[in-house]
């Protein structure tokens, strides 16, 4: 019984690394950002960001695919540069913040990509209709230690959707021929986190 038990314990003590390698991170609001752009005419493209984005991270480092993730956008907080065009995104013919105050991203399932980087497939919601997105991620940085104390790696990523798929269809015809505004919605996420150290 003795033997046994020694045997169990060197087998948890063995596991203790890779259990150790899961870790939690919060997402920092005020070093990371969802950068947005879309065609306007036909012939450019305007560019905006969401300000305030918020979120947990469970990163398991030693099997990356059992990682998940939540993420939480202010939607009243994107900028365009162009405060008449803001209000615009923020009424019903767009975002409706004031219906929908925020909007998710659910992650399903993560794999690995070429090049360390990774595929993030999850469930975004605005406007309260989810629609399955993919996004493609950067490889997490390694960690560091901040001035204050803090643990914090980053990384980006990106993905395209359509707007109207959200329910977000206004647009106006141009004489010239097309649209006003494009469907496809170009995002970029950078992120900055921070580990819970509390979860030892």
């Amino acid at each position: 019984m003795n033997r046994l038990a020694g045997v169990i314990m060197a087998l948890v003590v063995l596991a203790l690394p890779s259990l150790a390698l899961a870790s939690t991170w919060t997402i920092d609001p005020v070093h990371s950002n969802i950068q947005f752009k879309i065609r306007h005419l036909m012939i450019s493209n305007v560019k905006g960001v969401f300000g305030k984005v918020q979120g947990v991270i469970n990163l398991d480092d030693k099997d990356i695919t059992k990682s998940n993730l939540t993420v939480t956008i202010d939607t009243a907080s994107i900028s365009t540069g162009v405060g008449k065009r803001d209000e615009d995104l923020r009424s019903a013919n767009f975002f409706d913040v004031a219906k929908f105050p925020t909007m998710t991203f659910v992650s399903k399932k993560v794999m690995k990509s070429a090049m360390g980087k990774l595929k993030v497939i999850g469930d975004l919601t605005i406007r309260g209709i989810a629609r399955e997105v993919v996004l493609d991620v950067e490889e997490f940085s390694n960690e560091i230690k901040d001035p204050w104390g803090g643990i914090r790696r980053g990384t980006s990523a990106d993905t395209k959707i359509n707007r109207s798929d959200f329910g977000m269809t206004w647009n106006k015809p141009m004489e010239s021929g097309g649209v006003m505004i494009g469907n496809d919605v170009f995002i970029t996420l950078e992120v900055e986190m921070v580990k819970d150290q509390t979860k030892k």
